[in-house]
């Protein structure tokens, strides 16, 4: 049983969830808008509201932490010059989510993330 275990666990291993979390991060921050199923996009969407926040404190030390999180650095420098500024006086609710219809192929709910 899975008691007091809250993460999603989207049927990887740690090393594999990781990857795929990053490259959904890094792919919603440079085109700013992705199609995937309803479960992906619910777990991507805390990991890229953290790093919004991170990036709009604007210093060294944030633009390290994102770094260490993301593989490119064009996806780093979007959220320090673009994102970071655009949210600056927003607290928080940086994405939206619009659900699609299921996939034809196995039934999965798509859905839509972007930013707000």
């Amino acid at each position: 049983m899975r008691h007091l275990n809250k993460k999603k666990t989207l049927d990887r291993n740690k090393a594999g969830r990781r990857a795929l979390l990053a490259n959904l991060a890094e792919s919603l921050i440079l085109y700013e808008k992705i199609k995937t199923t309803k479960a992906k996009a619910k777990a991507v969407k805390s990991v890229v509201e953290k790093m919004v926040t991170i990036a709009k404190k604007n210093t060294l030390a944030s633009r390290r932490e994102l770094i260490k999180k993301l593989y490119t650095k064009n996806a780093v420098q979007k959220l320090m010059d673009v994102l970071g500024p655009r949210y600056a006086e927003k607290k928080g609710g940086y994405t939206r989510m619009i659900a699609l219809k299921s996939r034809i192929g196995d039934g999965a709910e798509e859905s839509i993330i972007e930013f707000v």
